[in-house]
């Protein structure tokens, strides 16, 4: 996928932190870092709207849908 430069500001004390994370070889450079920094933070977040969507839900409309769904299919399927 190709890379798209961008200008970030920081406080000192973040940079810092970042810098002594890169000179201990935890990343290869500053980039890696804010990129995977970015990434997991992204998909933590599209965790979290995840959950937020399944708690919406009413476990019990969502069996009768399912059982519901199934009921047609049931009657299809040999007897053992």
């Amino acid at each position: 996928m190709p890379r798209s430069k961008v200008a970030v500001s920081l406080d000192s004390g973040t940079l810092k932190q970042v810098d002594r994370l890169v000179a201990s070889a935890v990343f290869a450079s500053r980039s890696q870092a804010f990129q995977e920094a970015l990434d997991e933070k992204l998909a933590r977040m599209k965790r979290s709207r995840l959950a937020r969507e399944c708690a919406k839900l009413h476990p019990a409309a969502e069996k009768a849908m399912a059982e519901e769904g199934m009921a047609g299919e049931l009657a299809q399927w040999p007897e053992y």
